[in-house]
This record gives C-alpha cells, structure tokens and sequence, in this order.
C-alpha cells in the first residue's frame, strides 16, 4: 500500500483551486440574495488533506434561520401554483449547469470533503441526475376522476405540494444529498431551507447559485450554513408554517428530530444510519464478488450510508477471497484526493479517523487479525490505510457498529439460515448486498433480509430512478424514483355531485 505526499498540488492546480473557491458564495441565501450572517459570525472550511483553512463562511443564526422561514412561507403558493413544465425546465436548465460546471463541482467536493478527484466526478454525475429525473417527473405527478361505487359522486382525487419545507444534508456527498432532496421537492411545488452539514458548506452554496442561475425564483430555495445546527432547526421546526423535514444522517440525531417533529406534527423523511452486510455464498463468481466488495466498501473511503460495513463470506471460499481482497485492497494509494493517482483520500476530520482507529483497535484486542492496514497515516491530514480484518468476532464493536471508514472486517457462515441470520443480526436495514451465481438463491436471499436496498451481484445500486430509503433504525421514506415526488405532496380528494344525478 503507497502513501502518497499529501499535499502535492502544483502552482498551477493551488491557483486553480483558489479560483474555484473565489467563484463559491460563502454567504447565506435567503430570498434570493447572499448575505451575511445577522450578527456577522462565521465558521472556517477544512481542508480534510492538509488541515489548511480553505475559507470562511457565513454561520447562521436563528434570526437568520427565522428570515428563511418568512422567504419560504412567503413564495410557497406563487411556487405552488407555477406550471410543472415551468418547474421541470428549471430543473432541466440547472441539470445542464451541473454538467457545465462539472469541474468546479469536483474540485470543491475533494477540496472540503476529501475524496479523490475520480469520485468526485462520479458525485457529479450521480447527483445531476436527479435534478433530471425529477424534471422529468414534474409533469407525470397524475391524479384520478373516477366515480365512487355507489354512483352517487365522482371522486377527483389531486396531488398538492405538502408545503415549506427544512432539508438537512449531510457531509460525505454534498451535492447529491442536496439535489435528492431539492430536485423532488422543486418538481413538487415546495418551497424550501437547505441546512448544509458544517464540514462540507461550499458545494450546497455552489449548486445554490447554480439553481439560481437556472431561474429559480426567490424564496424557493434559501440556504442557511451554520456550525450550530439546533440554533436554526429549532425556530424553523417549532414555526407552524413549516409542513416537512427531510434529514439525512445519524440515527441518533434522527430519532431526536423525528420527536420535535412530533410537536407539529411534521411529515418526515429520515435516511439514517446503516449496518450493511455484504453475503458472498460458495457458488459466488469470486472476481464479480471481489470487485462488488472493493466498490460496496472503498467508495468514499467506506464514508457512505450504503457502504458493506460486514462482508460475510461462506467458509469454504473464505480463505480465497480474504486472500484476493487483501490483494486488491493493498494495491491502494493513500493520499490527496487531488492527486490523480490516488483512490483512497482522508477521512473527514481528526474525529472521523480516531473513531476508526479505536473500532480496529477494539477488534484486534478481541482476537481479530489484520491482514492489510491497520494504521493511521503519518503527517498531516485525517488518513487512515484501507484495513481488512479477518477472525473477527461477533461481539467486536466493529461488527455492530456503524464503520465510516475503509475497514472492512470478514466472518464467515455455514449455510444459509445462518448468513441471514448474521445479515438481520443489526438494528439497521438500508443497504445490503449478495453474491450468487444462483438467480433463485438471489431472490430468496431479497425476500428473507431486512434492508431497504439490496445489490445482487453488484456493489454500486443507487439510482435516481430508484426509491432509495431503508427499513428499521435506517429510515422512513424513499428518496428518488417514481416514490421520491411523493415524499413531497399531499392527497386532496374532492368528493363532486354526479353529474348524471344532477341532470
């Protein structure tokens, strides 16, 4: 495994980098316009690679918080009643944008949050897409006449924007954890606050200026960083005007919004926390599970909600495929994202990599072996080498826990019953993954495992055109898909005189 220098930009990509940053608002949007902060604070931007300052940003208050409010309430019923198609070119324009800054997007990304340029790009694409797909649902949101059975009324039955809207995102993909949440609830009709994660401000501002260059109007989309989440969540939650959260994130911090959403009795969507189990059966394509394994785990240096955070392995393979991961996952180069050579970048901060740390350190103490990594990098940065651990017990913390990071730790099973039963043994259930050569086994597999998401030979699903969403302490709701506009519209039924009776 090469460590790369982890700060070996050139002049040229430094003046690069310094201009994309130039071209990023650092302000809040509230009604259209950027300003600063009501009481002037402001919190810094890291640069997860080197620990350098990257910039400032604007750190809202609640008196901010409660103005983005007021411009969201105040735009929702032009917004609500602006033509689909108007709503759909917009989203249309912006995902053009997207594609047009593309290069922008990528650097900011790797700049604030650390992953490799490659990855980046990646993000890009993927997040683009939704601002597409929903362009495209906008217009095919339908309702129903029919008449009811008794023939007495004809039932219209209507889909209504829910209303404002507070959209929480998190750090490890922030463009398209905004362009999930915002691209549906435009295509809908809502009016909205975006509340960026306080690592990883500049790409949520960035798309901001992008969906306002695309036309959106004022109001529509107001964004409030901070680096004081409860200071803005609370005015806006406990504001009656507000009708929907959409959080994605811990399922500690979760629970404690779905219980102040409680009190207004909000509609939620909540994308919490994963456990993911990645099965890989005897009649498995070992090269197909292999590479689904590199991908399920390594994307996003394992800092992803989807991520195989248990990769349980038949015992009869074991030995091979521990034997060919280790080989693969050693081949990795440790460094700045920055750098084109490297596929695996820092982690997001200094608590990120201790919490890792401490996770290898527990399973180790518990009997676990290190077969690759094992350590933090040297010098600057937040890094941590890609680490597979095999003997791991079930009771290591690493096992029941929520990784985020490019640990990947292996058990092994007998037989079937037993991989579902280690597959199920969580309180999770988003993102989950099978390899079998066996189309019925796969199925099977689908019916008997309890997570929202499950790749059948493949270690990358996610989709705009797919629900995305999990079961148990992993959520409520779907994100994306013919399922996603409906996570931001009501039901209004219009009970009609027949017109038959009448006449």
């Amino acid at each position: 495994m090469s460590i790369l220098d982890k700060d070996p930009a050139s002049a040229p990509e430094k003046e690069r980098a310094a201009a994309v940053l130039a071209r990023t608002p650092t302000g809040l949007l509230i009604n259209g316009q950027w300003q600063k902060s009501s009481d002037g604070s402001t919190f810094k931007v890291e640069n997860p690679a080197t620990g350098e300052i990257l910039t400032t940003v604007a750190s809202a208050t609640a008196a901010d918080a409660s103005a983005a409010m007021d411009a969201a309430a105040h735009a929702q019923e032009s917004w609500a009643r602006t033509p689909t198609r108007v709503r759909a070119e917009i989203l249309r324009r912006a995902f053009d944008l997207v594609h047009e800054r593309s290069e922008d997007l990528a650097l900011l990304m790797t700049l604030e949050m650390g992953k490799p340029l490659a990855q980046a790009h990646g993000e890009v694409v993927y997040g683009g897409e939704f601002l597409r797909w929903f362009s495209e649902e906008a217009v095919r949101d339908y309702g129903r006449y029919a008449p009811v059975p008794e023939g007495n009324l004809r039932m219209v039955v209507t889909h209504k924007p829910v209303g404002p809207c507070l959209l929480i995102t998190p750090w490890n993909f922030p463009l398209a954890m905004a362009t999930r949440k915002v691209a549906p609830a435009i295509a809908a009709g809502c009016t909205m606050i975006l509340k960026p994660a306080a690592l990883t401000p500049l790409t949520a501002n960035y798309f901001a200026q992008i969906m306002i260059d695309a036309g959106l109007p004022a109001g529509v989309l107001n964004v409030i960083p901070t680096d004081s989440a409860a200071t803005v969540s609370e005015p806006i939650m406990s504001d009656p005007r507000l009708r929907k959260i959409s959080f994605t994130g811990s399922t500690a911090v979760g629970k404690h919004l779905m219980k102040v959403a409680a009190e207004n009795v909000l509609r939620t969507s909540m994308e919490l926390g994963g456990n993911g189990p990645l099965l890989v059966f005897e009649d498995a394509d070992l090269d197909k599970a292999v590479a689904g394994a590199m991908a399920a785990k390594m994307r996003n240096m394992g800092e992803a909600c989807t991520a195989a955070n248990r990769l349980l392995v038949h015992e009869s393979i074991a030995e091979e495929f521990v034997a060919r991961l280790a080989q693969q996952m050693s081949a990795l180069t440790l460094g700045s994202g920055t750098d084109d050579r490297v596929d695996v970048g820092p982690l997001i901060d200094a608590k990120a990599r201790d919490s890792v740390e401490q996770l290898v350190s527990d399973a180790v103490a518990r009997g676990a072996e290190v077969v690759v990594g094992g350590r933090r990098g040297d010098g600057p940065g937040y890094f941590y080498e890609p680490t597979l651990l095999r003997n791991v017990p079930a009771e290591a913390r690493v096992i029941g826990e929520e990784i985020f990071g490019p640990v990947a730790p292996v058990l092994t099973f007998s037989d079937e019953d037993e991989a579902v039963a280690l597959a199920n043994s969580t309180e999770y259930g988003l993102a989950s993954y099978v390899f079998t050569e066996d189309f019925s086994r796969g199925l099977r597999i689908g019916d008997r495992i309890e997570f929202g998401l499950v790749g059948v030979n493949v270690g990358v699903i996610s989709n705009a055109a797919a629900p995305f969403g999990g079961v148990k302490q992993s959520g409520l709701g779907r994100e994306g898909g013919a399922e996603g506009i409906a996570e931001y519209t009501t039901t209004q039924y219009l009970g009609i005189e027949d017109p038959w009776r009448a006449a």
